[in-house]
């Protein structure tokens, strides 16, 4: 096993969702460059990104999914197939299970995104605490930990990255081989700690710019 904990972006989005602009060579560029050791793609609903990805020989990519539900989002790791948007957290949740990935309650607290807080079950495998896209960023923190703590769940952390230099400002240590189900199964048995910080505003209004930019030529 690798002496030091492995530096994991448990939450990065490519230019498959729609609200990203992050091309596939810009991910494994930015995830190298930042000093990441693997990355988990979870595009908005949608797996093609992940699966490509994953084939990539010279970086770990863990394919996953950040899946919309009636509840809020819910992020689906280790898993290779897609599952149905819109439906209850519970049953998306039994579903990744079935598919032989983890469910991690995404930014459970964040503004305007955080409805997922009053839906939390010890269902879930992991609480994201840390979501360097959150706002507000400090509180958003806090209240996850606490509801991390009362459900006795690990904690994971991500960049919610949608622009390649936002990769790695928020991550997941975990201790475990470097290798996709050994990643897996430390999350689920809490052998990871979050860590990060919140995306810089500048950067976050480059990002605004450039899915305005990318929203604009789709029309």
């Amino acid at each position: 096993m690798k002496s030091l904990p492995l530096k994991i972006d448990l939450h990065v989005h490519t230019c498959y969702s729609y609200d990203s602009t992050i091309t596939p060579k810009e991910l494994v560029t930015y995830a190298r460059k930042n000093g990441l050791d693997a990355v988990a793609v979870t595009d908005h609903d949608c797996i093609e990104a992940a699966l490509k990805l994953s084939r990539h020989k010279d970086f770990l990519i863990i394919p996953g999914i950040e899946v919309s539900t009636i509840h809020g989002h819910v992020l689906a790791l280790g898993v290779t197939e897609k599952f149905p948007p819109k439906q209850d957290a519970s049953t998306t949740i039994k579903e990744i299970h079935q598919a032989g990935g983890i469910a991690v309650a995404a930014h459970p607290t964040a503004l305007y995104r955080g409805k997922m807080r009053m839906h939390v079950t010890k269902k879930f495998d992991a609480i994201e605490v840390i979501n360097a896209s959150s706002i507000p960023f400090s509180f958003s923190n806090y209240i996850n930990h606490k509801l991390a703590e009362a459900f006795n769940l690990p904690k994971t952390g991500g960049s919610d990255a949608h622009y390649a230099p936002e990769i790695g400002m928020a991550y997941s240590l975990v201790k475990a081989d470097l290798e996709k189900d050994e990643i897996i199964l430390a999350i689920k048995k809490g052998r990871v700690v979050a860590c990060g910080k919140a995306i810089p505003w500048q950067m976050r209004l480059k990002r605004e710019g450039l899915n305005l930019k990318k929203r604009v030529l789709r029309i």
